[in-house]
């Protein structure tokens, strides 16, 4: 089982990941049914903050759960994702991924 991690850093301006959020909850479902996705959940900062965390307005982190990198290379070409990425190209200016797997 993999954890990915993807950090979507958006263009500043609330309306800019309040778009983004908006295209992830059309696909959710799309993606829960595909073959080894094991869960698919956008996170943003909770609020209000405590002294030790982090916050980034224009931050959305995608959390993933895969049964394997196949699967994930699979989810990445469907037709749905790649329409996902079209209708949010303007809003996003960055995006990091990490692929992690149990360390024990």
């Amino acid at each position: 089982m993999l954890t990915i991690i993807a950090e979507i850093r958006t263009h500043a301006g609330a309306e800019h990941r309040q778009a983004v959020l908006d295209a992830f909850q059309k696909i959710i479902p799309t993606v829960l049914a595909e073959d080894g996705c094991h869960g698919y959940e956008p996170l943003v900062d909770h609020l209000p903050a405590i002294a030790m965390q982090a916050q980034d307005e224009n931050s959305i982190v995608m959390l993933e759960k895969w049964q394997s990198t196949a699967h994930l290379e699979a989810h990445m070409q469907t037709a749905h994702m790649q329409q996902h990425f079209e209708a949010t190209k303007a809003h996003v200016a960055d995006v990091k991924i990490r692929i992690l797997k149990s360390g024990i």
